[in-house]
């Protein structure tokens, strides 16, 4: 159980990053557009309340050990790509 602890916790830190530079951006950005921003922190939300719920219940029928590498890397290219957008707000 303390594995699933850490792996909540880092994928709060992650997303917690993200937002940090999300509202960065928005503020010392040269005028981004709000709706643009307010769906791209949403969506970081959300992909935080989906991964941390994911890891809580590990699909039946499935190995644990491959179930949360395929959720990492699933998160990984998430984030990479939540990233990606806040990048493009500039």
């Amino acid at each position: 159980m303390a594995k699933r602890r850490i792996a909540k916790r880092r994928i709060h830190a992650a997303c917690s990053s993200l937002l940090s530079e999300c509202v960065a951006v928005s503020l010392y950005a040269s005028a981004p557009n709000k709706n643009n921003v307010d769906a791209l922190v949403h969506s970081i939300l959300k992909l935080e309340r989906d991964y941390i719920s994911r890891i809580s219940h590990v699909e039946p029928g499935k190995k644990a050990r491959d179930y949360f590498k395929a959720l990492a890397a699933s998160f990984l290219g998430s984030a990479v790509e939540m990233a990606d957008q806040i990048n493009n707000l500039h």
